[in-house]
């Protein structure tokens, strides 16, 4: 009897003892090991994400269209000044749209103003404009002159400045017996072209969305302009190269600094809103091209076909040395000079025809232009010869190419439309606000397309750790997208434009930080292999007693029914 009680007793408090353990493994324990071994991720804005996924741009462009003397009749100037707002709305694809707004307000003419649109040309004009006010970035003003003005040539009804300001001839049957309506409907459409020109167009616009829509082979220009120029980027390192194949028949001299600081400096200060620029030069000796020059008997020249050219920048390239320490764009201008015995050389294009400048340059990458000094070698010269460069000819062509590569569009005007030549800046202050409006578009684009793309790789693979230096620059991101998107919705291109720079930034911070990719590759069968000879040996015992507790209940119970009975 006694020794049935003892048994019992220990029986029990092996029951206990299991109990125990059991409620410390799965009380304690667990929950322990869960917190301690649990992916920390911090809160993202994913809802507000969702909702950048879904673009809908407005882009609103304030414009001022301003009659000269004699192109409004009295009864039509007593109901000046006025407002008016259109929309042009268009669906780019199942989740972008685009809204264009024009508000164009119309007023008459000032005192100072009709004196100087009565300059003898339209670039004086152009001028004495500016003097007087200068208009906002992204807006435009428009000077509806009359038929029998001298400022534009016959053939000619629009002129487009260097400022913000453009002159449109409208004719003397267009007023008359009209009513202002019909006079403002008869403008609108040749306002609208003058904004395309001078602000932004749809292509341009749809073309900046490259990285987030597919562009329709339709227009073959648009998709041409936007390979060729280089992507938006917070800065650019531009390299001038002189290669100098044969130093022992020539010893070359250029003056870039000088140079630079005259051609490039000024057009690098305008665009200075857009990006960071950081220019460097070098000279290369002994630097072939890599390609064979064919002889051109009928010329007496050496000449490079356009079907090699492809071939000319790779052996070149190699040359060229990079900078590991930054991670912008390259922007490479070549100076080539031949040796004296492919000397002169001169590039045709496709139609076998010699090109003027003798340059060429390739898409996202620089340009090439070919320098012959065979003038130099007279038939008593001393090797090495020396030999100034030209820097005027060769900065005209480098800064045409690099207004190309910059998107800086040079297409060409509609009929009866004259553009002025660029300021010795380089570029209009109109030419600088559709480079504006395209970066801008172009930023959010990309801004929106990198943080989605983080978000729906964050939800798909919960291993990712997301700590609080991602989580707020997304945060970042996100809100300087939406600043940039009111923005653009108000007008305000510049500030649109900064929130743009802001939201890429921070976007491309959050997306390639180097946190996230530790526990990326951590699959679920490497957890099973960790863990199972941990717990395995330790989990068998206690659920082997567990399973002898419930097992000995079960026999209790039926012992109590059976004596019941």
């Amino acid at each position: 009897m006694y020794v049935h009680k003892a048994g019992l007793q220990i029986d029990l408090r092996g029951q206990l003892a299991a109990l125990s353990i059991a409620a410390v493994v799965i009380l304690i324990g667990v929950p322990l090991w869960w917190r301690t071994t649990e992916t920390y991720r911090a809160w993202l804005p994913v809802s507000q994400i969702q909702e950048l996924a879904n673009l809908q741009l407005q882009l609103s462009a304030d414009v001022e269209v301003v009659f000269a003397r004699g192109t409004v009749t009295p009864e039509q100037q007593k109901k000046v000044p006025l407002t008016l707002t259109q929309d042009d709305e268009h669906v780019v694809d199942e989740d972008t749209a685009l809204r264009y707004r024009y508000e164009t307000r119309y007023r008459t003419a000032t005192i100072m103003e009709e004196d100087a649109l009565n300059q003898p040309t339209a670039a004086e004009a152009d001028l004495s404009l500016h003097t007087l006010s200068e208009s906002p970035c992204g807006s435009l003003v428009v000077y509806v002159i009359p038929e029998s003005s001298s400022l534009l040539p016959e053939d000619v009804d629009v002129y487009v400045g260097q400022r913000r300001t453009a002159l449109l001839r409208i004719g003397a049957q267009t007023r008359v017996g009209r009513t202002l309506e019909q006079l403002l409907s008869h403008l609108e459409p040749r306002v609208k072209q003058v904004l395309q020109v001078m602000s932004f167009s749809h292509t341009d616009i749809t073309a900046a969305l490259s990285d987030r829509v597919r562009l329709s082979p339709g227009n073959k220009e648009s998709i041409a302009d936007s390979m060729r120029a280089f992507k938006s980027s917070p800065g650019y390192e531009i390299t001038f190269s002189l290669l100098n194949p044969d130093p022992k028949s020539h010893r070359l001299h250029w003056d870039i600094e000088g140079a630079v600081q005259t051609y490039i400096q000024p057009l690098l200060r305008k665009l200075a809103p857009l990006a960071n620029f950081s220019i460097d030069s070098q000279t290369l000796y002994y630097a072939m091209l890599g390609v064979n020059p064919r002889f051109d008997s009928s010329r007496s020249a050496y000449t490079l076909n356009s079907d090699s050219l492809a071939h000319v920048i790779n052996p070149v390239e190699a040359r060229l040395g990079s900078n590991a320490a930054s991670s912008n764009p390259v922007l490479n201008f070549l100076l080539y000079v031949p040796d004296a015995h492919h000397s002169p050389l001169h590039i045709n294009d496709h139609k076998k025809q010699e090109v003027p400048s003798n340059a060429f340059h390739s898409p996202r990458w620089g340009g090439i232009m070919v320098y012959n000094v065979n003038d130099f070698y007279g038939p008593e010269a001393a090797f090495p010869v020396d030999i100034n460069i030209d820097m005027a000819k060769v900065m005209g062509v480098f800064l045409a190419q690099l207004r190309l590569l910059l998107g800086v569009q040079s297409s060409a005007p509609p009929p009866r439309f004259l553009v002025a030549p660029c300021s010795s800046a380089g570029i209009a202050d109109w030419e600088l606000d559709r480079l504006m409006w395209s970066r801008s578009v172009e930023n959010i684009a990309t801004a929106t397309t990198t943080i989605t793309s983080l978000a729906q790789l964050l939800d798909q693979i919960g291993n990712i750790v997301i700590n609080d230096n991602i989580a707020q620059q997304v945060s970042s991101a996100v809100t300087s997208l939406q600043l940039a998107v009111a923005e653009l919705e108000s007008g305000n291109l510049r500030f649109a434009l900064q929130y743009s720079k802001e939201a890429i930034l921070a976007s491309e911070r959050a997306f390639f930080d180097p946190s996230l990719l530790h526990l990326l590759y951590f699959p679920d069968d490497q957890k099973f292999a960790i863990y199972i000879p941990l717990f395995l040996p330790m989990c068998v015992p206690i659920l082997l007693s567990l399973l002898k507790i419930v097992s000995d209940a079960r026999q209790r119970r039926r012992e109590k029914h059976a004596k019941a009975d």
